[in-house]
Protein backbone atom coordinates (compact mmCIF):
# COMPACT_ATOMS: atom_id res chain seq x y z
CA UNK A 1 0.00 0.00 0.00
CA UNK A 2 1.29 3.34 -0.96
CA UNK A 3 1.62 6.15 1.32
CA UNK A 4 1.41 9.43 0.39
CA UNK A 5 3.32 12.26 1.41
CA UNK A 6 1.05 15.50 2.32
CA UNK A 7 2.66 18.64 1.46
CA UNK A 8 1.55 21.73 3.33
CA UNK A 9 -0.15 24.56 1.69
CA UNK A 10 1.89 27.43 0.40
CA UNK A 11 0.53 30.34 2.93
CA UNK A 12 -1.78 32.96 1.21
CA UNK A 13 -0.16 35.73 -0.63
CA UNK A 14 -1.17 38.97 0.86
CA UNK A 15 -2.89 41.10 -1.00
CA UNK A 16 -0.83 44.62 -1.92
CA UNK A 17 -1.65 47.06 0.58
CA UNK A 18 -2.93 50.33 -0.42
CA UNK A 19 -1.74 53.08 -0.14
CA UNK A 20 -3.40 55.85 2.05
CA UNK A 21 -4.06 58.80 -0.46
CA UNK A 22 -2.49 61.70 1.09
CA UNK A 23 -4.96 64.50 3.04
CA UNK A 24 -6.52 67.32 1.35
CA UNK A 25 -4.73 70.36 2.56
CA UNK A 26 -7.58 72.66 3.27
CA UNK A 27 -8.19 75.81 0.92
CA UNK A 28 -6.00 78.97 2.00
CA UNK A 29 -8.09 81.40 1.79
CA UNK A 30 -6.05 83.49 4.37
CA UNK A 31 -3.52 84.06 2.02
CA UNK A 32 -5.41 85.43 -0.88
CA UNK A 33 -7.01 87.55 1.30
CA UNK A 34 -4.15 88.84 2.99
CA UNK A 35 -2.85 89.74 -0.85
CA UNK A 36 -5.93 91.47 -1.52
CA UNK A 37 -5.70 93.33 1.73
CA UNK A 38 -2.42 94.77 0.60
CA UNK A 39 -2.90 95.29 -3.02
CA UNK A 40 -6.01 97.47 -2.02
CA UNK A 41 -3.65 99.39 0.80
CA UNK A 42 -0.78 100.00 -2.01
CA UNK A 43 -3.44 101.00 -4.06
CA UNK A 44 -5.23 102.97 -1.66
CA UNK A 45 -1.19 104.88 -1.13
CA UNK A 46 -0.61 105.18 -4.89
CA UNK A 47 -3.53 107.42 -5.67
CA UNK A 48 -3.08 109.35 -2.89
CA UNK A 49 0.80 110.08 -3.52
CA UNK A 50 -0.11 110.11 -7.40
CA UNK A 51 -3.42 112.49 -7.17
CA UNK A 52 -1.22 115.43 -6.35
CA UNK A 53 0.68 115.30 -8.67
CA UNK A 54 -1.69 114.89 -11.06
CA UNK A 55 -3.59 117.42 -10.15
CA UNK A 56 -0.49 119.60 -10.30
CA UNK A 57 0.23 118.56 -14.02
CA UNK A 58 -3.14 119.21 -15.58
CA UNK A 59 -3.17 122.72 -13.35
CA UNK A 60 0.01 123.72 -15.18
CA UNK A 61 -1.73 123.47 -18.42
CA UNK A 62 -4.35 125.40 -17.61
CA UNK A 63 -5.10 129.58 -17.33
CA UNK A 64 -6.18 131.62 -14.44
CA UNK A 65 -10.16 131.32 -15.53
CA UNK A 66 -10.14 127.57 -16.30
CA UNK A 67 -8.60 126.96 -12.85
CA UNK A 68 -11.63 127.86 -11.39
CA UNK A 69 -14.10 127.29 -14.34
CA UNK A 70 -13.24 123.63 -14.67
CA UNK A 71 -13.26 120.44 -12.48
CA UNK A 72 -9.86 119.95 -10.98
CA UNK A 73 -9.13 116.96 -12.64
CA UNK A 74 -10.77 117.78 -16.18
CA UNK A 75 -8.47 119.75 -18.94
CA UNK A 76 -8.87 123.06 -20.27
CA UNK A 77 -7.76 124.41 -22.84
CA UNK A 78 -3.87 123.93 -23.20
CA UNK A 79 -1.18 127.10 -21.91
CA UNK A 80 1.69 125.20 -20.22
CA UNK A 81 3.93 126.82 -22.63
CA UNK A 82 2.57 130.45 -22.25
CA UNK A 83 2.84 129.50 -18.24
CA UNK A 84 6.26 129.15 -18.45
CA UNK A 85 6.92 131.71 -20.29
CA UNK A 86 5.20 133.97 -17.89
CA UNK A 87 6.81 132.71 -15.45
CA UNK A 88 10.53 133.25 -16.41
CA UNK A 89 9.40 136.48 -17.64
CA UNK A 90 7.26 137.84 -14.37
CA UNK A 91 9.08 140.78 -12.19
CA UNK A 92 12.64 140.69 -14.70
CA UNK A 93 13.15 136.66 -14.53
CA UNK A 94 13.38 136.51 -10.65
CA UNK A 95 11.87 132.65 -10.76
CA UNK A 96 14.83 132.05 -12.95
CA UNK A 97 17.43 133.45 -10.27
CA UNK A 98 15.38 132.01 -7.32
CA UNK A 99 15.85 127.87 -9.54
CA UNK A 100 19.96 129.45 -9.64
CA UNK A 101 20.14 129.69 -6.28
CA UNK A 102 18.35 126.45 -4.85
CA UNK A 103 20.31 124.70 -7.62
CA UNK A 104 23.59 126.87 -5.85
CA UNK A 105 22.92 126.02 -2.36
CA UNK A 106 21.97 122.12 -3.13
CA UNK A 107 24.77 121.10 -5.10
CA UNK A 108 27.38 123.07 -3.49
CA UNK A 109 26.38 121.97 0.48
CA UNK A 110 25.52 118.27 -0.89
CA UNK A 111 28.67 117.53 -2.55
CA UNK A 112 30.58 119.12 0.86
CA UNK A 113 28.62 117.53 3.17
CA UNK A 114 28.86 114.63 1.64
CA UNK A 115 32.57 114.43 1.81
CA UNK A 116 32.78 115.32 5.02
CA UNK A 117 30.26 112.84 6.26
CA UNK A 118 31.98 110.07 4.63
CA UNK A 119 35.22 111.28 5.67
CA UNK A 120 33.96 111.09 9.35
CA UNK A 121 32.08 107.87 8.62
CA UNK A 122 35.51 106.16 7.22
CA UNK A 123 37.30 108.05 10.49
CA UNK A 124 34.60 106.22 13.35
CA UNK A 125 34.93 103.09 11.38
CA UNK A 126 38.67 102.14 10.28
CA UNK A 127 40.69 104.11 12.79
CA UNK A 128 40.79 103.93 17.14
CA UNK A 129 41.47 106.85 18.72
CA UNK A 130 40.16 108.13 22.53
CA UNK A 131 36.52 108.50 22.87
CA UNK A 132 35.73 107.49 19.77
CA UNK A 133 32.45 105.82 20.65
CA UNK A 134 31.35 108.67 23.19
CA UNK A 135 32.35 110.96 19.81
CA UNK A 136 29.90 108.92 17.54
CA UNK A 137 26.79 108.78 20.56
CA UNK A 138 26.88 112.56 20.24
CA UNK A 139 26.81 112.61 16.52
CA UNK A 140 24.05 109.90 16.86
CA UNK A 141 22.11 112.68 19.37
CA UNK A 142 22.39 115.57 16.57
CA UNK A 143 20.30 112.53 14.89
CA UNK A 144 17.74 113.06 16.84
CA UNK A 145 17.44 116.37 16.90
CA UNK A 146 15.11 118.12 14.55
CA UNK A 147 16.84 120.67 12.23
CA UNK A 148 14.33 123.59 13.08
CA UNK A 149 15.14 123.61 16.39
CA UNK A 150 18.19 124.25 16.02
CA UNK A 151 17.54 127.37 13.46
CA UNK A 152 17.01 129.95 16.13
CA UNK A 153 20.61 129.46 17.36
CA UNK A 154 21.93 129.22 14.16
CA UNK A 155 20.75 132.55 13.12
CA UNK A 156 21.78 134.16 16.55
CA UNK A 157 25.55 132.88 15.79
CA UNK A 158 25.41 134.07 11.85
CA UNK A 159 23.98 137.56 13.16
CA UNK A 160 27.20 138.01 15.23
CA UNK A 161 29.69 136.84 12.37
CA UNK A 162 27.61 139.12 10.08
CA UNK A 163 26.30 136.08 7.54
CA UNK A 164 22.59 137.02 7.86
CA UNK A 165 21.58 137.63 4.54
CA UNK A 166 24.10 136.11 2.47
CA UNK A 167 24.77 133.10 0.80
CA UNK A 168 27.43 131.89 3.42
CA UNK A 169 24.12 131.78 5.97
CA UNK A 170 22.34 128.98 4.42
CA UNK A 171 25.67 127.42 3.02
CA UNK A 172 27.46 126.86 5.83
CA UNK A 173 24.98 125.22 8.04
CA UNK A 174 24.05 122.60 5.76
CA UNK A 175 27.91 120.98 4.92
CA UNK A 176 26.38 119.30 9.04
CA UNK A 177 24.96 116.00 8.21
CA UNK A 178 24.71 113.72 11.14
CA UNK A 179 22.52 111.18 9.71
CA UNK A 180 24.86 111.06 6.52
CA UNK A 181 27.92 110.47 9.40
CA UNK A 182 26.08 107.38 10.66
CA UNK A 183 25.26 105.85 7.21
CA UNK A 184 29.08 106.75 5.90
CA UNK A 185 29.77 104.52 9.05
CA UNK A 186 27.49 101.72 8.02
CA UNK A 187 28.93 102.04 4.61
CA UNK A 188 32.48 101.92 5.42
CA UNK A 189 32.08 98.93 7.51
CA UNK A 190 30.01 97.11 4.47
CA UNK A 191 32.06 98.06 1.42
CA UNK A 192 35.92 98.40 2.61
CA UNK A 193 37.94 95.34 4.25
CA UNK A 194 40.62 96.37 6.27
CA UNK A 195 42.80 93.98 4.45
CA UNK A 196 42.84 96.14 1.65
CA UNK A 197 43.64 99.30 3.32
CA UNK A 198 46.97 97.15 5.43
CA UNK A 199 47.88 96.32 1.57
CA UNK A 200 47.56 99.64 0.34
CA UNK A 201 49.88 100.94 3.12
CA UNK A 202 52.18 98.01 2.96
CA UNK A 203 52.57 99.55 -0.76
CA UNK A 204 53.50 102.54 0.78
CA UNK A 205 50.54 104.84 0.33
CA UNK A 206 49.88 107.20 2.82
CA UNK A 207 46.88 107.93 4.72
CA UNK A 208 45.26 110.38 3.15
CA UNK A 209 45.88 108.53 -0.42
CA UNK A 210 44.98 105.23 0.68
CA UNK A 211 41.24 106.83 1.67
CA UNK A 212 40.79 109.25 -1.64
CA UNK A 213 42.45 106.27 -3.74
CA UNK A 214 41.44 103.11 -2.24
CA UNK A 215 38.39 103.65 -0.08
CA UNK A 216 36.93 106.33 -1.66
CA UNK A 217 36.26 104.62 -4.74
CA UNK A 218 34.66 101.31 -2.95
CA UNK A 219 32.66 103.77 -1.14
CA UNK A 220 30.74 105.20 -4.69
CA UNK A 221 26.96 103.70 -4.05
CA UNK A 222 26.87 105.12 -0.15
CA UNK A 223 28.72 107.95 -1.22
CA UNK A 224 25.43 108.41 -3.71
CA UNK A 225 23.26 107.52 -1.36
CA UNK A 226 24.00 110.50 1.18
CA UNK A 227 24.46 112.97 -1.53
CA UNK A 228 20.91 111.78 -2.71
CA UNK A 229 19.67 112.49 0.51
CA UNK A 230 21.39 115.42 1.11
CA UNK A 231 20.02 116.82 -1.98
CA UNK A 232 16.73 116.11 -1.01
CA UNK A 233 16.79 117.74 2.40
CA UNK A 234 18.75 121.19 1.13
CA UNK A 235 16.62 121.03 -1.83
CA UNK A 236 13.87 121.53 0.62
CA UNK A 237 15.26 123.32 3.47
CA UNK A 238 12.61 125.91 3.83
CA UNK A 239 12.77 126.80 7.49
CA UNK A 240 16.35 127.69 7.33
CA UNK A 241 16.19 129.79 4.24
CA UNK A 242 13.53 131.71 5.80
CA UNK A 243 15.06 132.28 9.18
CA UNK A 244 18.27 133.56 6.98
CA UNK A 245 17.15 135.59 4.37
CA UNK A 246 15.37 138.45 3.43
CA UNK A 247 16.93 139.47 0.40
CA UNK A 248 14.13 137.78 -2.57
CA UNK A 249 17.14 137.90 -4.74
CA UNK A 250 18.76 135.67 -2.40
CA UNK A 251 15.63 132.78 -2.29
CA UNK A 252 15.89 129.75 -2.70
CA UNK A 253 12.86 128.23 -5.07
CA UNK A 254 10.30 126.80 -1.99
CA UNK A 255 10.86 130.31 0.04
CA UNK A 256 10.16 132.42 -3.25
CA UNK A 257 6.98 130.32 -4.13
CA UNK A 258 5.71 130.81 -0.54
CA UNK A 259 5.96 134.58 -0.69
CA UNK A 260 4.18 134.57 -4.02
CA UNK A 261 1.11 132.52 -2.73
CA UNK A 262 0.96 134.49 0.53
CA UNK A 263 0.44 137.60 -2.01
CA UNK A 264 -2.32 135.21 -4.19
CA UNK A 265 -5.28 137.45 -2.55
CA UNK A 266 -3.61 140.91 -3.28
CA UNK A 267 -2.47 139.76 -7.16
CA UNK A 268 -4.31 136.67 -8.00
CA UNK A 269 -1.92 136.41 -11.47
CA UNK A 270 0.40 135.25 -9.10
CA UNK A 271 -1.50 131.78 -8.52
CA UNK A 272 -0.59 130.32 -12.18
CA UNK A 273 2.62 131.26 -11.49
CA UNK A 274 2.83 129.07 -8.26
CA UNK A 275 1.40 125.92 -9.64
CA UNK A 276 3.67 126.43 -12.93
CA UNK A 277 6.48 127.35 -10.64
CA UNK A 278 5.78 124.31 -7.86
CA UNK A 279 5.92 121.82 -11.16
CA UNK A 280 9.19 122.88 -12.55
CA UNK A 281 10.83 122.68 -8.89
CA UNK A 282 10.03 119.36 -8.79
CA UNK A 283 11.89 118.23 -11.81
CA UNK A 284 15.86 118.43 -10.56
CA UNK A 285 14.72 115.96 -7.69
CA UNK A 286 13.23 113.68 -10.35
CA UNK A 287 16.12 114.38 -12.53
CA UNK A 288 18.61 113.50 -9.95
CA UNK A 289 16.99 110.77 -9.05
CA UNK A 290 16.63 108.84 -12.33
CA UNK A 291 20.05 109.70 -13.08
CA UNK A 292 21.72 108.16 -9.77
CA UNK A 293 18.92 105.43 -8.84
CA UNK A 294 21.36 102.65 -10.01
CA UNK A 295 23.81 103.86 -7.12
CA UNK A 296 21.08 104.60 -4.72
CA UNK A 297 19.48 100.85 -5.02
CA UNK A 298 22.54 99.49 -4.65
CA UNK A 299 23.88 101.79 -1.61
CA UNK A 300 20.72 101.02 0.24
CA UNK A 301 21.21 97.08 0.37
CA UNK A 302 24.87 97.45 1.51
CA UNK A 303 25.52 95.71 4.89
CA UNK A 304 22.14 93.51 4.77
CA UNK A 305 23.99 90.31 3.81
CA UNK A 306 27.33 89.33 4.60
Amino acid sequence: MSTQTATPDAPPVPAPARRPSPPRRPRRTGGLTSKVAVNAVLAVVAVYTLMPLTWLLIAATKNYRDLFATNPFSLGDFHLLSNLEALFAYNDGLYGRWLLNSLLYTLVAAVLSTLVSVACGYAFDKYVFRGKEKLFGVVLVGVLIPSTVVQLPLYLMASELGLVDTYWAVLIPSLVNPFGVYLARVFSEGYVPGEVLEAARVDGAGELKTFTKVALPMLAPGFVTIFLFSFTANWNNFYGALMMLNDERLYPVNLGLFMWNQNVYQQPELYPLVIIGSLVAVVPLIIAFLCLQRFWRSGLTAGAVK
